[in-house]
């Protein structure tokens, strides 16, 4: 279990007030990054993953290089699926199954995974994180949310649509339940193992719960949500929860209980503050599309959002989602540098 922290980005997430605005970012080591290009020349992405100072070494570019106030563990939200039973491929194109689950038997054969046995690599990133940051930064464990993993496991790749899993959502509820439960239980022993690991903080991903409608965002989405973050609560961390396109029900995902919400670019600031109030910190929302542009007009953007939020204890700067391949370094600098310019953030 963690220690208690006094990091400004700890400390935001529990809105008490601290010395100025945090800013993080996510998929914050990626290939933006020299550093994190030349390593990835010399190995493939799943081996990265299981190579506990090669991980270190990519997690903490982003803190050598620009300063940001949190390292996220460098790994993948699918790499539980392995311990499950669905063989993962990192490609160049993203991740891929050969074999995506087909149909009742192939679901029925899925284990809850064991986090040390399956996926202990990733405990073994996060202590290698821990000892290189050296308490300079607090260190970001992660997970994907259950239906986020559906959609991947019965697609077998990336989508626009994920048709399949909408197929068995609609047209056999009960099935996908099934499928919902037990990448929860996954995932619920996955996050409490990266606690224990020493992970500070930990952020659920629910990448495409936005793409559901309003008659079943609540069932296979929130409740799923829910269920992980009231099965963590207590853990001794902030729990962060991120559902991307999910702005409209932003009042519902407060209401979960959890220490923060990041919210992507479709929500205005003001609206987004109007709606949570103090019921939990909150973090974004800059879009990573803005850090394709100047250096000019991008701090006038970082500036926009600090007017609104800057002041508030509970706040944590970062993107509406992850930073995107193309985007210049200097531009992620120049956002980190304004954000921590910022006079009386956090207070």
């Amino acid at each position: 279990m963690s220690e208690p922290s006094k990091h400004r980005f700890i400390e935001a997430l529990y809105q008490r007030p601290h010395d100025g605005v945090p800013v993080w970012f996510m998929r914050q080591a990626g290939r933006y990054l020299p550093g994190y290009m030349s390593v990835r020349s010399k190995t493939d992405f799943l081996t990265l993953c299981r190579t506990p100072d090669l991980a270190a070494e990519v997690t903490l570019e982003p803190v050598d290089k620009f300063g940001v106030d949190a390292a996220i563990i460098f790994s993948d939200i699918l790499v539980p699926l392995e311990g499950m039973g669905l063989k993962v491929e990192f490609t160049d194109r993203g991740p891929c199954m050969s074999a995506p689950l087909d149909g009742a038997a192939d679901i029925d054969r899925l284990v809850i995974s064991d986090p040390i046995d399956d996926t202990g690599f990733v405990m073994d990133v996060i202590r290698a994180v821990k000892e290189r940051a050296a308490g300079r930064v607090p260190v970001i464990g992660f997970a994907g949310a259950p239906f986020t993993l559906a959609c991947y496991a019965l697609e077998g790749s990336p989508s626009k649509t994920f048709a399949r899993a909408m197929s068995l959502a609609y047209g056999d509820p009960p099935l996908f339940h099934k499928l919902l439960d037990k990448l929860s239980e996954t995932i619920i022993a996955y996050l409490k193992a990266q606690v224990e690991a020493g992970a500070e903080a930990i952020q659920l991903f629910d990448s495409w719960g936005g793409m559901l409608a309003h008659d079943t965002f609540g069932e296979y989405s929130l409740a799923y949500c829910r269920r992980i973050m009231e099965a963590l609560d207590g853990c001794g961390v902030p729990r962060i929860l991120f559902i991307k396109g999910a702005g409209l029900r932003l009042d519902e995902i407060a209401d979960i209980g959890v220490e923060a919400i990041s919210f992507d670019d479709s929500l205005h600031p003001a609206e987004a503050q109007r709606i949570v109030g103090d019921r939990a910190a909150l973090q974004g929302n800059l879009s990573p599309h803005a850090l394709l542009g100047t250096p000019d007009g991008l701090r006038e953007r970082v500036r926009g959002i600090l007017d609104v939020l800057g002041s508030r204890p509970g706040y944590v700067f970062n993107l509406g989602h992850g930073i995107l391949p193309p985007t210049p370094v200097e531009n992620v600098r120049a956002v980190v540098d304004e954000v921590h310019a910022y006079p009386g953030g956090g207070r």
